[in-house]
């Protein structure tokens, strides 16, 4: 799989990322609050998202494979370290809507950092 982490989002409503600037694609930035973090530290805890396993880590990339339960779609959650910024980009492999399922994770991941102490709001 190519790395997408810093690709806009297709116009189909099934992705969301951190650099999107189209409102029904983007979500808020993610700031780091510690320049030593690493990307394994935080591929750990995105690893800990349901159905979600870690694929590729590299330098300051990452790439999550999240299965869903019960049709066991593949959504791809990339994540990439840039200076103070954690890029986010979450995208359904298949099918046109995801229903809002990366917006979910994308949150739920932003939830599961902030109590980490590993992002500020």
């Amino acid at each position: 799989m190519p790395d997408k982490s810093k690709m806009m989002c297709a116009d189909k409503p099934n992705c969301i990322s951190t650099l999107e600037t189209r409102a029904d694609f983007s979500a808020s930035p993610f700031t780091l609050n510690n320049p030593d973090t690493t990307i394994e530290t935080i591929a750990q805890i995105a690893e800990q998202l349901k159905g979600a396993k870690i694929a590729v880590i590299k330098e300051n990339y990452a790439r999550i494979e999240s299965t869903s339960t019960v049709f066991r779609f593949v959504d791809d959650l990339e994540l990439r370290i840039e200076g103070s910024n954690l890029i986010v980009r979450s995208e359904s492999r298949t099918g046109h809507s995801d229903f809002g399922v990366n917006k979910k994770r994308v949150e739920k991941l932003r939830t599961m950092l902030l109590e980490q102490n590993i992002i500020s709001q």
